[in-house]
């Protein structure tokens, strides 16, 4: 996929993430997504972050994290998950069409955001939300090109992953992992292997290792 293809999926995954959050009740808001520690409420918030936080909020986070990114990321996604939720919804949707980038980012990093983070939200609902391949397979090499923060060549080290709809394939061993593109995805983006459409003996190789 070339950029302009891909931004166009980054527009589409917004409308629907907006249409899905939109529809949520109370509870579905309120509900742990598959980020660790964040509610379907602060990932939604989070998804508009890049498009839309200035320089000064951006110091502002910065320095009460006291330098560190990750803590930076946390404490302005859980500071914007306390705005309405019709003023979330409100900024995601102003986000389509913005080809906004966060300071080091390409334009892959938000097809990863995009991507990843609606099946952050919709998966713990019982919500189906595609992933379409190509656009997962230009997703997934980035994350193996670029390695952090993920860094699947750690944690995958020993197997091969081997995407049944695209052809794409990563990691050494003679232990397969197979499943479609989006699926390979969620998995080298750290998301919680029992839930995902993976076979092949590469998941009992992996599930012994434990929790990552």
């Amino acid at each position: 996929m070339d950029k302009d293809e891909s931004w166009a999926v980054i527009d589409d995954v917004r409308v629907t993430v907006a249409d899905l959050l939109e529809g949520l009740d109370d509870d579905g808001w309120a509900s742990p997504s598959w980020c660790d520690g964040w509610t379907v409420r602060d990932v939604g918030a989070h998804l508009s972050m890049a498009a839309t936080m200035g320089t000064l909020e951006t110091i502002r986070w910065v320095v009460a994290a006291r330098g560190s990114f990750d803590r930076m990321i946390d404490l302005a996604t859980r500071d914007r998950g306390k705005r309405p939720t019709t003023t979330i919804v409100a900024e995601l949707r102003g986000t389509v069409g913005s080809r906004r980038l966060a300071p080091t980012t390409t334009w892959r990093d938000p097809l990863i955001d995009a991507l990843v983070h609606s099946q952050d939200i919709a998966r713990p609902l019982g919500r189906d939300l595609p992933l379409p391949p190509e656009a997962a397979r230009e997703a997934v090499e980035w994350v193996w090109q670029r390695r952090a923060p993920f860094h699947p060549e750690r944690a995958l080290a020993g197997v091969r992953l081997v995407a049944t709809d695209t052809g794409w394939t990563r990691g050494e061993g003679d232990d397969e992992v197979r499943g479609e593109t989006g699926e390979l995805l969620l998995l080298s983006t750290g998301r919680p292997m029992s839930a995902l459409g993976l076979d092949g003996p590469g998941v009992a190789t992996l599930d012994a290792r434990g929790p990552r």
